[in-house]
């Protein structure tokens, strides 16, 4: 799912976060706590944290990654106590790349082992049809983000047990722009005693680089990440004590929250690749050192119907603007943008000179979205300019021709019928890549067409990067280096070959081959690949022979000696996949039954097998049933739509705080991140923090300073008093520092804050704890908390001031904006590029958001939802000047003038 799930929106300095027990990539460990009974006990749980809390102790979170030659088999592990003297739910989570093949799962509670057995799908949901239809299986596999899925199990642990999980998968490691990369999402959310990351990376051609970073490594974790590599071994380690993982000295949150991400890639000094035969099994990594790129003519049919409108469009002119400064001069492309209408900028594929790019770059300017699609005729237009310029000699003899689509849409006509017409017209020599934008594309029509036509499909996200994404794309397919590749074995040594044919060969990827012997006669184990390049045609051969592992690895114990045999049945199981979705009805059936039957043998849970994990009896409740699906493209793209719903039936609760002086926080917990900024503003000055057209629910806060300015120079500012508008209802209320009053049929009501008071009316209930806090709950809508912070009377200088949040701003429409409710329904962002900062432990990073490129400073806010008097310390991406580039407009776009105005 997209970073938009769960998002917390926090203004510090005081903010209350509901955790039930997230946890990604490492583990994390947490109890159920039951959500408050009323609102009393709402309000308590702004001051301390819940003693219950406490009483799950995390003895260990330990993942140890094994990479043997590209295949990655990763177990993770964690225990943990109970130490109530009551049972308690306790959670595991888990993210693992959605690539990847979970293999096993298993718990152990009080000695006794509760492991999940793979069963095919449909034997599985039959099997359990009773449990799901009465509501008590539970899914254990959901979308998580662009690139990872959150394994998730509750197992209730009786007083004082211990409980341990242990999930393993595995994958194989794809060569993306000349790197290979081991991603492992942490959030342990509590220090944990024995706290490991460890990879051990094996490659028998050489490492030639390896690289480590996390997310979350400050100055002083960096030291902690240990690496050792030597010519054909790498060793990495990340192991904090507890008082390394603190967030601060004494208090108990952990600098451990994000992503720990290897990369490396190996030495490449053969033309012929790299074999490596163990136990029977052969693997092929073919990717030659260097070689020249061969020309290529592209095509970009470009979705303009009105679908495109807006930030979609603007992101796609600026990609294109992007990719075309990167076409090389001896390639050809065109422009064919389309709706109901399908146009051209040139009758024919041009060179890409200077100045026929710069031409090109003005006309991507003047595209705008509008009409309908006609995505059918665009994607032929294309095609026949293809041909054409192959009729007329116009393109070099040795290229390739490709075609990229870009669509947010339906596919005009139902897809058989567009799939049929595009598959008759392609012929044998085209490619055809089609990026799919947002989540109303039928990706999956998409995936099949491309795959038809010897290309890929890929989703792009509707999001602030989107047009790094397109041009990330393009990147991996700019540079071809060989075209028509045939990697070549002996007819009487293998068998269960995968595939072994491949359109092309791009530059930084790599082409792998794996398959069994039938004769360990390695005399006559002669391997050839052939290949057209743009100089001539390739062609190398060469005899393979078996690798001594004990002499490569004397010194380690080597315990993964299946690991090609597993590495062939991942491979052919991701091929019979997506074999199974193109072509006639029996190759579709017979390459869904291989991909079923070698998933069950090798213990892979894939779209075709689920895990039934069986959950301990309780006093109450027999074993309860659960099973893990893997999850396909279109299944994920059908979790990112209904999603926030999900995810709020889950119990989440989405909060909003303004507080201090003011300080401002984005929580994203699907992100496992946090973005601050500060609005600075004179006294007096009036802010709309919530402005809802649809529920006709406003909020306005207006800024109040320090009694006179301090000896040093500054005067701090806070919100001193808030107005809540609620249209439909006709009902005001006007909180200060003082009292609060309430509006409504020309009736007032005043409130006290040394009162402790409960109202109840029609449309508003009020809830005041003494010199504490106010809860406000709309009918059938939002509700807000205000709380009141004291300070000394007799401050020379301070003086009393509020802070505001909200719960169930999912009640909110998504046309919600304001300072505060512009993301109420997320954001989303990449950070890269982290280097030194002006302070030493504040390290300075690159942000894109929103279309923007911004310097953003990794810094700290205080949280003081459970600790009042001190906060707590949140580690978060801070956007400098009152975080232009992240808010939409100005700050002073939302000034207004009054604490009830509806303008």
């Amino acid at each position: 799912m997209s970073g938009l799930l769960g998002v917390r929106v926090l203004l510090l300095w005081s903010c209350f976060c509901l955790w039930s027990g997230l946890a990604s990539g490492a583990l994390v460990i947490s109890r159920d706590d039951e959500e408050p009974q009323d609102s009393r006990r709402s309000a308590r749980s702004l001051q301390k944290r819940s003693t219950n809390e406490m009483m799950v102790e995390v003895h260990s979170v330990i993942v140890d990654c094994t990479v043997t030659s590209r295949f990655a088999h990763t177990v993770m592990t964690s225990k943990a106590l109970n130490k109530a003297n009551v049972p308690q739910e306790i959670f595991f989570e888990v993210e693992l790349p959605k690539t990847a093949f979970i293999t096993n799962f298993s718990m152990e509670i009080e000695n006794r082992f509760y492991v999940g057995e793979i069963k095919e799908k449909e034997k599985a949901k039959k099997q359990y049809e009773k449990a799901v239809s009465s509501g008590q299986t539970a899914g254990l596999v959901k979308a998580s983000g662009r690139k990872m899925e959150k394994f998730s199990v509750s197992v209730n642990i009786a007083a004082e047990s211990n409980v341990t999980f242990i999930l393993t998968y595995e994958e194989l490691l794809q060569r993306k722009l000349g790197l290979y990369e081991v991603l492992t999402r942490v959030k342990p959310k509590s220090l944990v005693q024995e706290f490991k990351i460890v990879t051990n990376i094996y490659e028998p051609q050489g490492l030639s680089s390896v690289d480590a970073h996390a997310t979350f490594l400050s100055n002083d974790l960096l030291p902690l990440v240990e690496k050792t590599v030597s010519d054909k071994k790498a060793h990495i380690s990340f192991s904090p004590t507890t008082d390394q993982q603190r967030k601060c000295p004494g208090c108990d949150g952990t600098l451990i929250d994000g992503d720990f991400i290897i990369k490396y890639d190996v030495n490449r000094e053969k033309n012929l690749g790299d074999i490596q035969i163990v136990n029977g099994y052969f693997v092929h990594f073919f990717a030659p050192p260097v070689l020249p790129r061969v020309p290529k003519n592209v095509v970009f049919v470009i979705d303009r119907s009105g679908s495109m409108s807006g930030t979609k469009m603007q992101q796609t002119r600026e990609a294109m603007l992007a990719i075309l400064k990167d076409l090389d001069e001896e390639d050809h492309f065109a422009l064919v943008p389309f709706d109901s209408v399908t146009e051209v900028w040139k009758e024919s594929l041009t060179k890409a000179t200077k100045q026929n790019v710069s031409d090109a770059m003005n006309y991507i300017r003047t595209i705008d979205a509008r009409g309908s699609t006609g995505m059918t005729s665009g994607v032929l237009r294309g095609i026949d300019m293809l041909k054409k310029g192959r009729q007329e000699n116009r393109l070099p003899e040795r290229s390739t021709d490709m075609i990229i689509l870009l669509t947010d849409g339906m596919p005009d006509g139902g897809s058989s019928y567009v799939q049929s017409n595009v598959g008759s017209a392609m012929g044998e020599k085209m490619s055809l890549y089609c990026l799919g934008f947002g989540n109303d594309v039928d990706y999956n029509f998409l995936d099949v067409m491309s795959r038809e036509n010897r290309g890929m499909a890929r989703r792009i996200y509707e999001a602030s990067d989107a047009t790094l994404q397109l041009q990330g794309f393009y990147e991996e397919v700019a540079s071809p280096l060989l075209l028509d590749v045939d990697l070549r074995y002996p007819d009487n040594a293998v068998d269960f070959l995968t595939t072994n044919n491949f359109v092309q060969l791009f530059n930084g990827s790599e082409i792998v081959v794996a398959g069994r012997l039938t004769d360990n006669n390695l005399d006559n184990f002669l391997v050839e690949v052939l290949g057209q390049g743009s100089e001539g045609d390739y062609k190398v051969k060469g005899q393979a022979s078996a690798l001594d592992w004990t002499a490569m690895y004397p010194n380690d114990e080597y315990i993964f000696g299946d690991f090609i045999e597993r590495l062939w049945a991942y491979l052919t199981i991701q091929q019979s996949l997506e074999k199974s979705k193109t072509g006639e009805s029996d190759v579709k059936a017979n390459a869904t039954a291989k991909a079923l039957e070698m998933s069950l043998d090798y213990h892979f849970v894939t779209p075709l097998t689920s895990m039934v994990v069986t959950k301990p009896e309780t006093e109450n409740k027999t074993g309860e049933p659960l099973i893990a699906n893997k999850l396909t493209e279109a299944q994920r793209q059908m979790a990112e739509k209904m999603g926030m719903i999900s995810q709020l039936s889950s119990g989440v609760l989405l909060s909003s705080i303004v507080d201090g002086d003011p300080h401002f926080m984005i929580e994203l917990p699907d992100r496992h991140d946090a973005l601050c900024f500060n609005i600075n503003d004179k006294p007096g000055t009036i802010f709309n923090l919530v402005s809802d057209p649809e529920s006709g629910i406003v909020v306005h806060g207006q800024i109040i300073g320090d009694k006179k300015i301090s000896p040093d120079g500054t005067m701090n500012t806070y919100f001193g008093s808030f107005g809540i508008i609620h249209q439909t209802l006709g009902v005001r209320l006007e909180v200060n520092t003082q009292e609060m009053s309430v509006f409504q049929d020309n009736k007032q009501v005043k409130l006290l804050w040394s009162d402790t008071a409960a109202v109840k009316g029609l449309n508003m209930d009020l809830l005041v704890t003494k010199d504490r806090s106010l809860t406000v709950t709309l009918k059938d809508s939002v509700k807000f908390v205000i709380v009141l912070h004291k300070v000394w009377a007799k401050h020379p200088y301070h003086r009393d001031y509020l802070g505001f949040y909200t719960v169930d701003s999912h009640l909110l429409s998504p046309s919600v904006h304001g300072l505060l409710g512009q993301f109420y329904h997320g954001i989303e962002y990449e950070v890269t590029g982290l280097r030194p900062g002006e302070h030493p432990d504040k390290p300075d990073a690159t942000m894109y958001v929103k279309g923007r490129e911004l310097n953003v400073t990794r810094g700290w806010q205080r949280d003081f939802s459970r600790d009042v008097k001190n906060g707590e310390r949140v580690p978060c991406w801070f956007i400098h000047s009152n975080g232009t580039g992240l808010i939409d407009g100005d700050a002073s776009d939302y000034i207004v003038s009054s604490l009830f105005t509806t303008d």
